[in-house]
């Protein structure tokens, strides 16, 4: 590893994207390739010789017959010779075609022709096309508002088209209709967007307005809570954002809740969202890329980053990621996460999905890229790594020691809901001599009257508690958590009471599942869940032989996989530079200077090695604090 200092940029992972950059640029210059490495444009050499033969044969048409067998001969060696290429080449525009038909099919030209036609003069005309596209009157909350703009000389008729609910109506009667309606004093001189700019700049007091001469930009401004304004005699038209729909305020998050802390959660607008971040980050490199997912629902997206930190693989890594998506519908951020992941068989979640605004902000600051999903409560942060997942927000709120304490329980948490019924059976089924005598004999008489074996009667009691803790969450309210501890209680009492299982296993069952209560991310808790099951079979099969297997295969897995592009287990394997943001045990705050250097932030330090400038003497002329240096 080269030292940080004596280079501008890491260079961990810049050469993977900047690799694959100077491919894709690669690609870009010499053309699209087919399956046998030739360009598309490239003629095939049997069709050349084709063409050359065709020639000789009319110029020596009344040459012998011998010329034209010969000919025929080498026109049949060049079909030979290109056939194949022939026959891929069809197969591929074949393919293509089928493609291009599937999509056709599933809608993906859908409002294509509307979107890229131009705005005609005629008021009718313009009327009966958005008539049409919006079908009205079928349609009952489209508006569809025709009124009159007086002139000096004479009125222009115009109409306003916007959905109701999806609008603030005040804005549209004080902004829009009101200046157009009263005001009498409009010149008629001019172009087309002379008269527009005129409108836009002294009659609309609005604060977002553009101009248009397509359909489709006008439709989607209207379906995204716009108002589209059509006046007779211009071939453009004014869209005007004019939002207004009811949505929830910013409230407590309920997954990740600190004692002391931010205690602000994210809402479901996608505006709000980007201003609780930017209420933190006050940095005009702060970036936020808008970008619209969904042929049909047009999901809006923000990608946001801080342009002189994040490094620019990344970056364009995750947008390549995000414009690349075809589909119909995106409705959450968890569908979107699902598209953008590099592996769906992978136990781990290799995006985190945050809903605290100071969260994002703080993996931001480290060069990481957010995702926000309008309508999603959750924000996603790429890329994800095992450590950043066992992270609590809570962690950099408390002192030092306080936060160490509680990652190292945090780790025996994560443990004991992995290992310890797959422990409980290798012990009491292959290595009974490990247990003391009287603990053994207390397991072996609490079992004498249970008819199942080990195995199966901690199979039982996991899948009543999954089912117990399930039915809790879907019972809304406030009874879910206290169903959900009642049930466990009964329905353990009950077991045990029957001889279906012994004691000792309730407790092992119970410590488990509190366990898994421990880790502070969701996603990370209920793989942890799934895993937990493996290493049950493989210590009921072999023991501890088989669950150090299984442990072995489990970390290569986990070493060995990437999330866009980045190692997940770093910094522990592969060993980078010390990070404390990354590190099981984190060091005081004035000691984190560098950001995690496997990013290749473009600034690897967040503050200089001496941010406490206070400490500098004591009235004695003596260092104060002797650990910082």
């Amino acid at each position: 590893m080269i030292p940080l200092k004596t280079i501008k940029e890491p260079d961990i992972k810049l050469s993977y994207y900047s690799t694959k950059n100077n491919t894709e640029n690669n690609y870009l210059k010499t053309g699209k390739e087919n399956d046998n490495g030739e360009t598309e444009k490239t003629k095939p050499a049997g069709d050349e010789a084709n063409s050359g033969e065709k020639i000789k044969e009319g110029k020596n048409k009344d040459e012998n017959k011998q010329n034209d067998k010969k000919n025929h001969n080498k026109e049949d060696a060049g079909k030979n010779a290109s056939g194949k290429k022939n026959e891929d080449e069809k197969n591929e525009d074949k393919e293509n075609g089928e493609e291009s038909s599937k999509e056709k099919s599933r809608g993906y030209d859908k409002n294509q022709a509307e979107s890229e036609t131009e705005i005609s003069k005629n008021l009718s005309e313009n009327l009966n096309f958005i008539k049409k596209v919006y079908s009205i009157p079928t349609n009952s909350d489209i508006v569809l508002r025709e009124f009159e703009i007086a002139l000096k000389e004479e009125t222009v008729k115009a109409f306003a088209i916007f959905f109701d609910g999806m609008v603030d109506r005040m804005v549209i009667n004080m902004a829009i209709l009101e200046p157009l309606m009263l005001l009498s004093n409009l010149p008629v001189k001019g172009s087309d967007k002379d008269i527009t700019e005129y409108i836009m700049k002294h009659l609309m007091p609005h604060t977002q307005l553009k101009v248009t001469k397509k359909y489709g930009d006008v439709i989607k401004e209207v379906n995204f809570g716009g108002c589209g304004v059509f006046i007779d005699g211009f071939g453009v038209a004014i869209a005007a954002d004019t939002k207004g729909w009811e949505h929830r305020g910013v409230d407590r998050p309920n997954t990740e809740l600190v004692i002391r802390g931010p205690q602000e959660g994210f809402t479901e607008l996608l505006r709000v969202n980007t201003a609780l971040l930017r209420k933190i980050l006050k940095d005009s490199d702060l970036i936020a890329e808008s970008i619209n997912i969904g042929l049909r629902s047009q999901t809006s997206c923000a990608m946001m980053y801080i342009k002189d930190i994040a490094n620019d693989g990344l970056v364009d890594e995750v947008r390549k990621r995000l414009k690349s998506i075809k589909t119909d519908y995106i409705f959450d951020s968890g569908e979107l996460e699902q598209y953008i992941e590099d592996s769906a068989f992978f136990p781990m979640p290799q995006v985190i999905a945050t809903e605290r605004p100071d969260r994002v902000a703080s993996l931001l600051a480290e060069g990481r890229v957010a995702i926000i999903v309008d309508g999603s409560p959750f924000v996603l942060v790429v890329p994800a790594t095992f450590a950043t997942l066992l992270h609590s927000p809570e962690d950099i709120y408390s002192r030092f020691p306080y936060g160490n304490f509680h990652k190292i329980i945090r780790l025996l948490a994560i443990f004991l809901s992995i290992f310890l019924p797959g422990l409980y059976i290798a012990i009491t089924n292959y290595h009974q001599e490990m247990i003391p005598t009287d603990l053994l004999l207390a397991i072996a008489a609490s079992r004498e009257k249970v008819p199942f074996p080990s195995v199966l009667e901690i199979l039982i009691m996991e899948i009543s508690f999954e089912l117990i803790r399930e039915a809790g969450i879907r019972i809304p309210g406030p009874i879910g958590p206290t169903l959900g501890i009642i049930g466990a209680l009964i329905l353990g009492q009950a077991a045990v009471a029957a001889n279906i299982v012994s004691p000792i296993l309730i407790i092992i069952v119970a410590v488990t599942g509190i366990g898994s209560f421990g880790v502070p991310n969701f996603s990370s808790a209920f793989s942890f869940r799934i895993t937990r099951f493996f290493y049950i079979i493989l210590g009921s099969m072999a023991g501890f032989l088989g669950i150090t297997v299984g442990l072995f295969i489990h970390f290569i897995w986990l070493v060995s996989f990437n999330s866009f592009g980045i190692p997940f287990m770093v910094p522990f394997a592969p060993r980078t530079v010390k990070t404390s943001h990354e590190s099981f045990t984190r060091r005081p705050v004035w000691k984190q200077e560098r950001r995690p250097d496997y990013l290749n932030p473009k600034d690897i330090y967040s503050q200089p090695e001496k941010s406490r400038g206070w400490v500098r003497s004591n009235s004695k002329g003596e260092r104060a604090d002797k650990d910082e240096k």
